[in-house]
């Protein structure tokens, strides 16, 4: 796909995203849905109002109504998509800084497009065929204000509210000003836990703190939850479809813990799991030690839900996913990535032991992870073309899923290109954090040479 990444599609705006691109992105979807109606959402982001017009616009125009949910949660747009039964637009960067936008598109059932459907609405997109009513034939808008609290019940219908209320939990809450910041709060104090927040005013110029729910982001969250001897602190990303987790002593969980620490509890024999080609030896470990299956995708959550759904035509019992970035699937709740429902699973867990403890098995591992940003094509074509010739001469059979893998036993190292923004990413994870990052740098050192010769 041209257009559309591993999570829609995303861009810095009045750049690679403007508001005529989103416009012509509604007209297509419109036209390939052909839908009586389609839901519209927004995170908080300065350009959302924006955006949002432009696809109100680009829907009318193709004789479409819609619904103007607001600013919600992805996956409270997610939930009013299945339940009315219409496809939905949401305008989001997930975690991206405030400079970026982007556009979701999810279908009728709740669930983000799969790649064949992105792809018909891309060629739609690319050869601008878009079927324009008539004057008397266009969509009107209408708005929507009870998509936060149809979630918010919905949530707690489906978490056991009298274990976590049980346990007396004060919860301190980071919602990084994004959309979280008017469900998760509220949400965990209807659950019986005591609240602190940081961070919890929506603002899309995200004052506090970056967007994306990493170690460095959550300094503010981590001293709340000492000042306030909270028993955990929970974390989202700017659309709320992420939860990252800190201890009880105020240090932060990695993603890739809390992930192995939910599939243990939720996975059983002959169930089956998906993850990434960057999923870390802790999931692997869960996954042997319960006797599941782990099956492995390309990076990112539309490859994800395409493979879970491959397995349940197979009849296969998929009760969790996801990957180590807090992204965390439950399919048989529903198929997106929810962080009030992870936040609320998590809960379940530390109602009965300390977050510390929980994690403590899946700890054994060190990750880093090097971002190498690239201006033109160019020096992203030499820094893939140094990373196949460094997997071809590594001491390594390489895993070319996504990128290049290369496994030493003891530790791996990824190499592969941002599905949203001018990057190529280098993971590394090792038995200690001295082994991840010389496998780090070493194939970063690769990268940086190829691009310096240009």
């Amino acid at each position: 796909m041209k257009l559309f990444g591993s999570s829609g599609t995303r861009g810095v705006v009045g750049e690679s995203l403007t508001p005529e691109f989103v416009l012509r992105v509604a007209k297509a979807a419109g036209t390939v849905w052909n839908a009586d109606r389609v839901a519209i959402a927004r995170d908080t982001r300065t350009t959302g109002e924006m955006f949002v017009n432009a696809a109100e616009s680009g829907l009318a125009s193709v004789g479409v109504d819609v619904d103007d949910l607001g600013v919600v949660p992805t996956p409270a747009a997610v939930r009013y998509c299945e339940n009315q039964s219409v496809p939905g637009v949401v305008i989001t960067a997930s975690h991206n800084p405030p400079e970026f936008n982007g556009v979701k598109l999810v279908g009728d059932d709740g669930v983000e497009l799969a790649v064949e459907e992105l792809e018909r609405i891309e060629d739609h997109i690319l050869a601008e065929e878009f079927d324009v009513a008539e004057w008397d034939a266009v969509g009107s808008v209408r708005s929507v204000e009870t998509a936060n609290d149809d979630y918010r019940e919905d949530l707690l219908a489906n978490v056991d509210r009298e274990q976590i209320a049980d346990a007396n939990l004060t919860v301190a809450v980071d919602p990084g000003h994004g959309a979280g910041s008017l469900v998760t709060p509220d949400f965990l104090r209807e659950l019986g836990c005591e609240v602190r927040t940081v961070n919890a005013q929506p603002d899309g110029h995200f004052p506090g703190r970056q967007s994306e729910p990493v170690p460095e982001n959550l300094r503010d969250l981590e001293r709340l939850v000492r000042a306030t001897d909270a028993d955990v602190g929970i974390a989202h990303d700017g659309d709320a479809d992420r939860a990252v987790f800190v201890n009880e002593r105020g240090e932060c969980i990695s993603g890739e813990a809390s992930l192995a620490a939910l599939a243990a509890a939720a996975l059983e024999p002959g169930d089956a799991t998906v993850s990434a080609v960057n999923v870390s030896q802790r999931l692997v470990d869960v996954c042997e030690e319960v006797g599941a299956d782990l099956e492995l995708t390309p990076i990112g959550a539309t490859n994800l839900i395409t493979r879970v759904r491959e397995l349940w035509r197979e009849g296969r019992n998929v009760p969790v996913a996801g990957e180590g970035n807090g992204g965390v699937f439950y399919p048989n709740y529903r198929l997106v990535r929810d962080g009030a429902y992870i936040a609320a699973k998590f809960l379940e867990l530390v109602a009965e032991r300390p977050p510390s403890e929980l994690v403590a098995p899946y700890e054994g591992y060190d990750n880093v992870r090097i971002n190498l940003e690239y201006d033109e094509e160019a020096e992203l074509t030499a820094m893939l073309n140094a990373a196949a010739d460094y997997a071809e001469s590594a001491d390594a059979t390489p895993n070319t899923t996504d990128g290049y893998r290369l496994d030493y036993g003891d530790a791996w190292v990824l190499v592969r290109p941002s599905g949203t923004e001018p990057k190529v990413r280098v993971y590394a994870e090792g038995r200690s954090e001295e082994r991840a990052t010389e496998l780090a740098e070493d194939a970063a050192d690769a990268l940086r040479r190829a691009v310096a010769t240009l």
